[in-house]
């Protein structure tokens, strides 16, 4: 699996920042009711005021990353972190202010202070807290990349002397490895004893790196798409001349400017708190529909009591990465696991074949699939395991359709479709599902890829309910 630079250190970050502010409040409280000995007025309950914590926690996490404080830019800036911290430490106090303010007035509860200084006593407890919880997360992943633990490699390709101060400043700290140049002889350094290619494409095919950093004006367009079918990151190193008529966010590697090229928006920080949005809700969706899970799967053991409910079809996700997609059986049993070309052969009815092909991958009364299973499919039920592979990382709740490893020679951007999680439900599955071509479906998904936004998610997640409750589901 290609590796997401930051992406682990963003996850550890985000964890320790709950369990700082989580611990600094706690012992606000308990340092006041237990070792201040001035006396307060109101009566102290501890359990009230540790359900206010779980309860604003989301908020409180929200704030931090409204701050920027999960950013490579910010994170780097020791100053401008340790600020924001603070600012941090301080809005969350506040935070927890109004919501007992308005909690106790609604509710006619006792107050969650004692006395209001724990509000005080929070501002440094949560700020210090983070801190140092920042500084043993840092120390934690410096100690790793010295370890030459969960470095990004990389190809360094181009003619220029950005080549030579890659090579050169690129180490351990930077979270990079440089394990491949294309490059002459005037842009290496001598003494550099790593290995050298012909060209891009075959340390690519050879080294299949986790980024390309490309230093050279020519070649742009075809380096960029090699990065994307290789599912590597892409990184582009201009000349100096060309520096200022770029636009867009600058990173430095090595000391050296470089622009991230994306093939989606859907990276970073983006993909960190889609991931996050995924487990919440497929966590919470599970919990909600596993009644109705129980019943279908006891329904399908009295209907084929010999076969398995649970059907595991191999699909591809990000990175062509193989993964067994959940659903409850709908196919009959004897023909579960086959193509539908293999199927319509061995009923012998090899002529729906092309029929099948020809109207989008979809025919009327598909003899294929059992009663219980037409109805299983027309409702959507039959996608409910999903939230499994949903739970546990597969793919995302919204995103390209899961294709079958026999479907990806059909499709030209394959790079392209694979650069993301695949979803249950997407933008090809709302804007007409089967009655669309296999052409629009993969124009929408490309489309969806490289337009992604969280209002884009959750325009398709409002549309995927409509057309469930409408009964428009597969055929």
């Amino acid at each position: 699996m290609k590796r997401e630079p930051g992406f682990i250190y963003r996850l550890f970050l985000l964890i320790g920042d709950a369990m700082a502010i989580i611990v600094s409040f706690a012992f606000s409280y308990y340092f006041r009711v237990h070792f201040d000995p001035r006396p307060y007025v109101f009566e102290a309950n501890s359990w009230n005021f540790f359900v206010s914590i779980v309860v604003l926690m989301p908020i409180w996490l929200i704030i931090l990353i409204s701050l920027g404080l999960y950013k490579r830019a910010i994170v780097e800036n020791r100053l401008v972190t340790i600020w924001r911290l603070f600012i941090a430490s301080l809005i969350n106090t506040m935070a927890l202010i109004s919501y007992d303010f308005f909690a106790t007035a609604i509710t006619s509860r006792d107050s969650l202070f004692p006395v209001k200084v724990i509000a005080l006593y929070a501002i440094p407890f949560c700020f210090v807290a983070l801190l140092l919880t920042r500084a043993a997360i840092n120390l934690v992943f410096r100690l790793i990349r010295y370890a030459k633990r969960g470095l990004i490699r990389v190809v360094i390709a181009g003619d220029g002397d950005n080549v030579r101060q890659l090579i050169l400043g690129i180490s351990p700290d930077t979270g990079f490895k440089v394990c491949g140049v294309v490059a002459d002889d005037e842009f290496v350094p001598e003494d550099w004893g790593g290995h050298r290619y012909d060209s891009l494409e075959e340390a690519a095919k050879r080294l299949h790196p986790d980024a390309i950093i490309y230093a050279a004006e020519d070649g742009l367009e075809e380096a960029n798409s090699l990065a994307v079918n290789h599912h590597a990151l892409f990184y582009y190193s201009p000349p100096e001349s060309s520096i200022i008529a770029l636009s867009g966010n600058v990173e430095f590697i090595a000391g050296v400017p470089v622009f991230r090229v994306r093939a989606t928006p859907l990276t970073g920080a983006a993909q960190f708190y889609k991931r996050i949005i995924d487990i919440v809700v497929s966590f919470v969706l599970i919990i909600f529909t596993s009644p109705i899970m129980l019943i279908i799967f006891l329904l399908q053991k009295i209907i084929e009591p010999k076969s398995p409910a649970i059907y595991k079809d191999i699909r591809l996700t990000r990175f062509n990465r193989e993964f067994p997609l959940l659903k409850f059986r709908s196919i009959r049993q004897a023909y579960s696991g086959l193509t539908p070309e293999q199927a319509f052969e061995k009923m012998g009815r090899p002529e729906l074949i092309e029929k099948y092909r020809k109207s989008g991958d979809q025919i009327d009364n598909d003899p294929r699939y059992t009663k219980f299973g037409k109805f299983l499919r027309a409702t959507s039920l039959d996608e409910l395991p999903q939230l499994f592979n949903v739970l546990f990382g597969d793919i995302s709740l919204i995103g390209p359709r899961a294709l079958q490893p026999c479907e990806l020679e059909n499709y030209g951007d394959r790079g392209l479709l694979l650069s993301i999680k695949s979803g249950v439900t997407g933008l090809a599955q709302v804007s007409g599902r089967r009655d669309i071509s296999f052409n629009e479906r993969r124009a929408l998904d490309i489309y969806y890829i490289q337009n992604w936004t969280p209002l884009l998610d959750l325009s398709i997640f409002i549309r995927t309910i409509a057309v469930i409750l409408k009964r428009s589901g597969a055929k």
